[in-house]
């Protein structure tokens, strides 16, 4: 085992030994609650990010009594890594989670997660919907783990995603007989077999037919309930929209001009790519219709299919918001909203028909890029928004200091808490990412980690062999840069142009230097 997992270890284990000895019967106030609020598969695609196309009100509302962080980057454009990284403060590399089937607990059963630290700090816990990845709701993280609506809450869907379920019953009669037979030949199927059937559903039901409506009035529920308490609570609410399949009430559809909605501008693979640095698109291929996909450097979508699914997406964005408005409501309702913390952000982003792909997994700044926006008690200075680079890691010990608890010293991540009142304050110089591509979704079968490091002016990547044997990277195999002034969209990989050599190098050493090398002076 490497040293500094041994030393990551320890500190964690010391930190966790140490945290009932901390005084907390100082405070002679309630602290502050927080409500922290997932939108799975959510990028910045919202009227508060300048999309002039979407309909998202209660998000733009939101934002108006808080602050919009512009440029915010998650540590991996994939659910598990992702949320694995900003709930334990630590990066990929030492989460060793790299890809959808890492679990974090596993690998490290005495990570103290951040409900696991706030609730040593005297909050009640509570989870409702997707937080960790999906099945793995982590339960020793909360006093109430993983609560579901009743309806959706049987013995056998223990292991179902919340994004799987439709409404059509003849959908759902032949999604379970296509899921029964995959079981059948694959017991540990991915999971649990559910995520199969049409790519989008549109019908004309009451919002809580689908899941992310069911759970809002649980939510709702549950806030009243902790509303009684003296006890501060740090819930946390996982929105599976608008992940894949975009099924939604229809009335969210109808929002939306199908012709109206511009489909991606730059419908193409980056010129001077490496076949490596795309995603083959599965997830979207696991989806009625859609299993004969291919690569994008081979596939090509037609435009009426690219504008049902971007259809389907901004409706599930939109059947999302409203949901969220919801929330927000009762917190108001119930005098909470006043003494509360609300973070809202999404775990990656999305490419809807960019670069020819669908979905996330790549190091592209339309994966990689993720919305971020954050809402404390007494705000000096709403509807601020900063356009200083942040990452998702730094969450942890942001809402840390707005809670007024220890942070933990082996954060990888930086409190944001200055920029919320100095929103101009110069700040990290860059954010850093990281995707594993697997052979299995590699054309050339090989297998690589790409490490990602994003500055204001530059998009710089590095691409190694990668060891998951030993979670070891091997020999350099190719770099990316991309100019973020003059090509926004990331559409010509100029790494190996010659005129760009000492930029190349300078970012190499930059990226080689690491997270603690980017932080304010």
């Amino acid at each position: 085992m490497k040293w500094y997992i041994v030393l990551l270890s320890l500190l964690i284990c010391t930190f966790s030994c140490n945290q009932k000895q901390v005084e907390t019967t100082t405070e002679t106030k309630k602290k502050y609650n927080v409500l922290f609020v997932s939108i799975d598969d959510l990028g910045p695609h919202l009227g508060a990010y300048d999309n002039q196309h979407i309909v998202s009100p209660n998000l733009d509302a939101f934002a108006k009594t808080g602050t919009t962080f512009r440029n915010t980057y998650c540590q991996a454009a994939v659910c598990a890594p992702s949320r694995a990284s900003l709930m334990s403060g630590l990066r990929p590399d030492s989460t060793q989670v790299w890809h959808l089937g890492d679990k974090f607990r596993s690998l490290h059963p005495n990570m103290i997660t951040m409900p696991m630290h706030f609730k040593s700090h005297g909050y009640h816990t509570v989870c409702i919907g997707k937080i960790f990845h999906n099945y793995m709701p982590d339960s020793m993280s909360w006093d109430e783990p993983d609560l579901r609506p009743i309806q959706f809450n049987k013995p056998e869907w223990v292991g179902r995603d919340g994004e799987t379920f439709y409404v059509n019953k003849e959908t759902q009669r032949r999604q379970k007989i296509k899921r029964d037979s995959v079981v059948k030949l694959r017991p540990n199927y991915y999971a649990d077999g559910w995520n199969n059937g049409p790519a989008w559903e549109n019908e004309d039901v009451h919002d809580t037919l689908y899941y992310d409506g069911a759970q809002t009035e649980l939510a709702k529920r549950t806030l009243t309930r902790l509303a009684k308490s003296d006890e501060p609570f740090y819930m946390a609410l996982g929105y599976f929209r608008p992940h894949l399949p975009f099924a939604v009430p229809k009335k969210y559809w109808d929002l939306y001009d199908r012709d109206s909605i511009p489909v991606a501008r730059n419908p193409y693979v980056p010129e001077n790519s490496p076949i490596m640095s795309m995603n083959l698109m599965y997830e979207l291929r696991g989806y009625d219709g859609f299993s004969t996909l291919q690569h994008p450097t081979k596939n090509v979508m037609n435009t009426d299919t690219a504008r049902i699914l971007k259809h389907g997406y901004y409706a599930s964005v939109s059947y999302v918001d409203a949901q969220f408005g919801k929330i927000i409501q009762h917190l108001k309702d119930l005098d909470l909203y006043d003494n509360t913390i609300i973070i809202v952000w999404g775990d990656h982003g999305w490419k809807l028909g960019e670069h020819n792909g669908w979905c996330k997994q790549t190091n592209y700044d339309i994966d990689v890029h993720v919305p971020m926006m954050v809402h404390k008690p007494d705000q000096t200075k709403p509807g601020e928004q900063t356009f200083e680079i942040t990452e998702l890691i730094d969450m942890y010990p942001s809402l840390c200091e707005l809670a007024g608890i220890p942070t933990p010293e082996y954060m990888q991540g930086l409190s944001f808490v200055p920029l919320m009142e100095n929103p101009q304050l110069p700040w990290k110089k860059a954010a850093f990412s990281q995707f594993h591509r697997r052979p299995k979704v590699t054309p050339d079968g090989n297998r690589y980690m790409g490490y990602s490091l994003k500055t204001k002016t530059h998009h710089y990547i590095e691409w190694y062999y990668w060891d998951h044997v030993t979670g070891e990277r091997g020999d350099f195999v190719v770099s990316e840069l991309y100019d973020s002034v003059s090509d926004p969209d990331e559409n010509k990989n100029i790494a190996m142009l010659s005129e760009n050599e000492a930029l190349v190098d300078a970012l190499s050493e930059q990226l080689a230097a690491g997270w603690k090398s980017a932080l304010p002076n």
